[in-house]
């Protein structure tokens, strides 16, 4: 009974560790987060920290982990086969969020880079949260074409990797110029693709059924 008492508590204490972990990125950004910083943030030394995780990187990816778990309860859990309208609000309120927290962000992208490294202990949580997020993309806009919502001349599993490629890119462009608007332009992507298919097709073939001349400028 004891050891299950201890075992809750590591839990809870861990749990808090990450949430603590959140703010203080979120406020101070990424580099500013030390170890001692967030070891501080719960009354912690750092190694007292450390014995949560078993490395820096390791602790890096537990805090991703747990801001997806945030992302989700705040913009709500979608589902397996979600709608076309609330895949695109859900995805676009996560997106517009992230550049209220620029240090998350900052972390994501640096970590995503670094576990390109098979051996890096974030490499699995990207490698499964990116299949994850493309399947239920993929399998949206499948329905959507299925439904004549969308073209048949791009398949939905490759929809899904430009989407998620578009997204990924505009946050590195956001992190260089803090300007862009990376939910507007997301928000936009969405909208062409909610194209109506016979729209798109009127457009190919031009009035009168005259294909539309190709410019070689």
């Amino acid at each position: 009974m004891a050891r299950r008492g201890s075992y809750a508590k590591g839990v809870a204490k861990r749990d808090e560790i990450l949430e603590s972990a959140l703010e203080v990125i979120a406020r101070e950004g990424y580099r500013g987060a030390s170890v001692k910083e967030l070891a501080d943030a719960v009354g912690l030394s750092q190694a007292g920290l450390l014995h949560y995780f078993d490395s820096k990187d390791e602790l890096f990816t537990a805090i991703l982990r747990k801001r997806d778990e945030v992302d989700s309860r705040r913009f709500g859990e979608v589902d397996a086969d979600p709608t076309p309208e609330r895949l695109r609000e859900g995805y676009v309120g996560v997106v517009r969020h992230n550049a209220e927290v620029p240090g998350l962000v900052q972390l994501f992208s640096r970590l995503a880079v670094e576990a390109g490294d098979p051996a890096h202990p974030a490499h699995d949580y990207f490698v499964e949260r990116s299949a994850a997020l493309r399947a239920m993309f993929a399998r949206t806009f499948e329905a959507q074409q299925q439904r004549g919502e969308l073209p048949h001349s791009v398949d939905a599993d490759t929809l899904a990797r430009l989407v998620q490629a578009v997204s990924d890119g505009l946050q590195l462009q956001w992190l260089q110029d803090p300007t862009v608007d990376m939910a507007a332009a997301v928000d936009a992507l969405f909208a062409l693709l909610g194209q109506d298919a016979s729209a798109t097709a009127s457009e190919e073939v031009g009035p009168a059924g005259i294909e539309p001349t190709t410019s070689t400028v």
